[in-house]
């Protein structure tokens, strides 16, 4: 795939200083078609920065390109022949900026905002080599005015920072358990499952000891089979040969004899 994309763009030409120069002031005035033949043209500028980056990231060559030449397409847009530079000059950071931002995309754990990632990167660089110089920490004051950054921007790219580590590392050096071991499992509580079962048994119980029409609308209303679809007030007057009304009434009436009973765990039931 590679070998076909390279002789494609290889039949776009390279372009002199002047050719750039014409392309610039016709893009000035709108002309999409001097756009294309710009990015076109430089389609191998791409492919040599990807390259770059392409061994020591896990990274498809291909995606790569394609990033970068997002960027190439940026800088074609914005590049003016005002600028005084070969259009390879001005496009170099942008390629590089798509591509990096890919890659950082890729390979971190937790997805950033490219912006706030780029600032956690620059605080990180920043601590790294003043620690080295001054054997310290540096402050949020510090940092503020070696980034050029205000001191609250400083303390919310510190809130962004975060480690991996592995649920399989052991816990401690004269310990076998690992980190997984150690974190509580809470998708089964046996003391919340009994008094479930408990509450469920109760109320079974005080549901069988209604007359029958009330138990039926009673086991029907609250979805006792969990079923998908729940009977409407009219579905269970046609299976009850009694009107809608009634229905509504029979539940009324079962609901209150519940309650004299002092069902007060009936009240717990989500309603259907």
């Amino acid at each position: 795939m590679l070998e076909s994309y390279l002789k494609e763009i290889q039949r776009y030409p390279l372009l002199s200083a002047d050719e750039e120069v014409v392309l610039a002031k016709k893009i000035e005035s709108g002309d999409g078609e001097a756009v294309n033949y710009l990015v076109q043209c430089n389609l191998r500028l791409v492919v040599s920065v990807a390259k770059k980056f392409c061994g020591s990231y896990k990274n498809s060559i291909m995606d790569l390109i394609q990033e970068g030449n997002l960027g190439l397409m940026s800088a074609a847009s914005k590049f003016s022949y005002t600028f005084n530079t070969r259009f390879s000059t001005y496009a170099y950071p942008w390629i590089l900026q798509y591509i990096l931002r890919y890659i950082y995309g890729k390979t971190s754990a937790i997805s950033l905002p490219h912006r706030k990632e780029e600032l956690l990167r620059k605080v990180s660089n920043v601590q790294n080599e003043f620690f080295n110089v001054y054997n310290r920490e540096p402050s949020i004051e510090e940092l503020s005015k070696l980034l050029g950054v205000g001191e609250e921007e400083i303390r919310e790219a510190k809130g962004f920072a975060y480690s991996v580590s592995s649920l399989d590392v052991e816990a401690a050096e004269d310990s076998s358990a690992t980190v997984a071991d150690l974190i509580p499992d809470s998708s089964f509580n046996p003391e919340k499952e009994f008094f479930k079962r408990l509450e469920e048994a109760a109320v079974m119980e005080v549901v069988m000891n209604l007359p029958e029409k009330e138990r039926i609308v009673i086991y029907n209303r609250f979805n006792f089979d969990r079923l998908p679809h729940i009977p409407t007030l009219r579905e269970l007057s046609v299976e009850l040969g009694v009107s809608a009304e009634t229905v509504r009434q029979l539940e009324l009436r079962a609901l209150k004899r519940m309650r004299k009973e002092e069902c007060s765990i009936f009240s717990n039931l989500e309603y259907a």
